[in-house]
This record gives C-alpha cells, structure tokens and sequence, in this order.
C-alpha cells in the first residue's frame, strides 16, 4: 500500500491515561478510540506510581507509559520522558499534547518535531505558583510552536488570558459523551442500598477529592439543608483532602447521612448517576475548566448544580435551563439551590429533561469526534509515514 493510502499516524500524550481516572484521561481515551477509524494512535504517557516504563494495549490503542520516579506538584517525574517523546513522535504524522503537562512542553520543544502539533488547553496551573512561574517561559515557547490550540468551550476561551495572544490559531471542540452508554444501563440501586432513611433524596457528587473540587463548601451547604424532605449525599471518588473532609463531616454532625464511596469503576460509575436525584458540582477553582462529569449526570436525566466559575463550566449546564448556577465558594448559596430542587420534584423533572436533551443536541460524542478529526487531521503537511516504534 502506498503511502498516500496509509492512515496518518497520531501520537496522544498526556500526563496519565486509563485506568487512571479523571477527566482529562477520559477525554483522551475518547479521542484515542475514536480517532483509530482515521488514523494510527498511540499513547504516550507516564505511570501514576513509582517504577518501570511499560507499554499497554486498551481497546486497541497502544499505550507507552514512562517509568517514574513518583510525583511533585500533581507531575510526573520522569527520567526516560524526554527520549521517549523524541523516539515516538518522530514516526507521527501530528501529536495531540493534553496540558497542563510541563514535562511534554519540555519534550516537545527539545525534540525538533517538524510535523503538526495540537495542543489541547485544559486548564492553567492555577496552585502551584513557583512552578507556574518557572513553567510559563516553556509554556508561551510551546503555545508560539502549536499549530492548532483546542479549549473545550467558548466561554473559557474568551476569558483566559493566557491564550489570547494566540487566537488566531485557537479552536473549540467541546468534549463529548457516548449518550448510548447511559441509555443502556440498567438501573441498579447502587446509593439507595447505603441510604439509612429509606426513600431519602439522594445527592451525588464524582471527583477527585482535592482542594478545588469544592466538596468542603459541598458539605458545609449540606449541613445547612432542612431535613424535609430527608436527604443523603454520596461523594465517589479519592484524593489528598479524603481524611480531612471525614473529619469534617464529623464536625458538623453530618456523617451518618454522608456516604464515601470512594472510587468507583464503570459501570457502576453510571448506575451511580441514573440512581441519584441531583447531581452537584461545587468547584471552586479554575483548574476546573469544563467539569466532564456534568456531562454523565446530564445523559442520566439529572439537573445538575454547578459554580459561576469564569471558565466552561456553567456553559456546559446552564443555569435556569438544565439545573442551577451558584457563586463558587458560596454555601449558603449552595444550600439554597439544593433545597429548592429537592423540594420540588416538576421542577427537577424539566431540568433533568432538557438536561439530557443538551447532551444529545451538544455534546454528542460522535459529532464531537467529527470535529476533532477535522482539527487534527486537516491540512497535514505531506510526509512519508514512518514505521512502528
């Protein structure tokens, strides 16, 4: 087969990839497995945990993950990285990097790659800011050398000012969601088998358990609900801020209507969703860029609550259409819209409908696809397609 019949070839790369979860891994797994009818995809990536490099296959997508030496500051530390990167995008016809990735930046700038690069903007280093300081200098060289830069909304795009010298090369492609999955899971009382009041409402929240997710204002905002109608709330997932938020719980008095259920694999991760009453989204930082899981709870039929933050987050669940919006930080506030949505069960029927009906119209995962391929496969410069590495 001649070269101009060849798939061109797409290297993924990002700081961790399924199994890990979180949602930059789950939007590049997405891209990962739905770019393979067009093109070639590997993966590039590091371990989430000490050791030896590894190489992996997931539902046909070959995965290189780097040995490690642990992390700082949420990065991968990395020895063999930078040849690696250099090894494999040198065969790749364009490379997708998942930011932020201080490391790939590096990798990319260090390794002359001539073919075409995309960067995907998930969010600025918000926390860190000694290692924000030192990073931009290879961070604005990255940005200057992208072909492409893809953020997941409009909004986020208007309002970073980190990307606006380079709009002109800037697009947006939201991430997307296989609504067909939720269709088809069954229901399954995976909360309503840990309520202690039978028949209690039920409030879910999904994430990581860290300092911008919000789950402390979440638990204060619980504190506060009247106990009519009886509620309970399940946080699934795992992070540095479990143990404190525990005590937390304690300390409010709330810890037997409070459920952790750690972390949560699929499909149990959507029965979760289709099992609960309201969905929230309590973030409180810009690290929270887009807020995938809205997403799942919207294709489940849920309406969802989420904070004012000034990235994509409330475009994604719209205040007054598919759920309420409230002011980051703001747990009275918090308390209030989740009280007015337990109380009123039309209400909460209209939001979660036309909440699944976005989902469907926007944020449909091969529409999504359709234009990633667009973005990333277009206009490749004519080159002779390397072998395997």
């Amino acid at each position: 087969m001649g070269a101009a019949n060849r798939k061109p070839r797409l290297l993924i790369v990002g700081k961790a990839y399924a199994p890990h979860i979180g949602g930059v891994e789950t939007v590049m797994q997405q891209v990962a497995e739905g770019m393979r009818k067009w093109a070639r995809v590997s993966v590039l990536t590091c371990r989430d945990t000490m050791g030896a490099a590894e190489k992996d296959c997931i539902n046909g997508v070959k995965v290189y993950r780097c040995g490690s030496l642990g992390t700082f500051r949420s990065c991968p530390v990395s020895m063999s990285f930078l040849p690696a990167f250099r090894r494999k995008v040198m065969v790749a016809d364009v490379v997708e990097l998942h930011l932020p990735f201080p490391l790939a930046d590096l990798a990319c700038i260090l390794s002359g790659y001539r073919g075409k690069v995309v960067v995907v903007w998930h969010s600025d280093i918000v926390r860190q800011r000694i290692l924000r300081v030192a990073y931009r200098p290879i961070m604005h060289a990255l940005l200057r050398r992208a072909d492409v830069i893809i953020t997941a909304t409009q909004a986020y795009l208007d309002r970073n000012a980190t990307l606006q010298p380079y709009r002109e090369k800037c697009a947006v492609v939201p991430y997307g969601i296989d609504t067909k999955l939720y269709d088809d899971t069954p229901y399954q009382p995976v909360l309503q088998r840990h309520l202690r009041v039978p028949h209690a409402k039920k409030i879910l929240f999904v994430g990581r358990l860290v300092y911008y997710k919000g789950a402390d204002v979440l638990l204060k905002a619980f504190a506060m609900l009247p106990q009519s109608p009886a509620c309970e709330l399940f946080l699934i997932g795992e992070g540095e801020e479990k143990a404190a938020l525990q005590l937390l719980a304690h300390r409010l008095a709330i810890a037997d209507s409070v459920h952790f259920l750690g972390r949560r694999m699929e499909p149990e991760l959507r029965a979760a969703f289709k099992d609960c009453d309201l969905f929230v989204l309590p973030s409180t930082a810009n690290s929270e860029a887009f807020g995938l899981v809205q997403l799942e709870a919207m294709a489940c039929g849920k309406p969802v609550i989420n904070t004012a933050l000034p990235t994509g987050v409330p475009q994604v669940s719209l205040h007054g259409e598919t759920g309420l919006t409230v002011p980051a930080g703001d747990a009275e506030a918090l308390c209030n819209a989740m009280a007015l949505l337990l109380g009123d069960a039309s209400l909460c029927k209209r939001y979660g409908k036309a909440a699944k009906d976005r989902v469907k119209q926007a944020f449909a995962l091969q529409t999504v696809l359709e234009r990633r391929k667009s973005v990333l496969l277009d206009d490749l410069p004519p080159r002779a397609f390397g072998k395997e590495s």
